[in-house]
């Protein structure tokens, strides 16, 4: 089980997550490459919101293999490349994570692009599996 670290003495989070979050039972450490909204097909969406869900159903493959899930991850890390898809990032994340009841610690970073020109989201995960 994981928890919270939301310490009084800096501003609290600026979004649904954590500052930071122990996991105080070693287990086995599931970290993903970075996410693109790349289909099964090898398709891609057009839109930030639909490539973001791509991302995290990937992932959502990746630890289910891993045998664990969603209320294992303790930090995300994602990148965009338009500070205009910001909300619908963070709205993909927040339904994503409906139902987790300690937020993973979290980074969104802006960048100038990935190696196509298609891709606006990437998103990595790290885990600690506890089965």
């Amino acid at each position: 089980m994981t928890i919270a670290v939301n310490p009084t003495t800096i501003a609290p989070p600026f979004g649904n997550y954590n500052h930071g979050v122990i996991s105080p039972t070693f287990g086995r450490l599931v970290v993903t490459s970075g996410q693109l909204g790349l289909a099964p097909d090898g398709s891609c969406a057009a839109d930030v919101r639909t490539q973001a869900e791509q991302c995290f159903a990937n992932i959502d493959a990746i630890l289910n293999g891993a045998g664990c899930g969603r209320a294992d991850i303790i930090r995300l890390s994602a990148f965009v490349t338009d500070r205009a898809f910001f909300a619908d990032y963070m709205a993909v994340r927040d339904v994503w994570l409906a139902g987790v009841a300690i937020r993973p610690a979290s980074t969104l970073l802006i960048v100038s692009g990935f190696t196509r020109e298609e891709f606006k989201v990437e998103i990595e995960a790290t885990a600690v599996c506890q089965s």
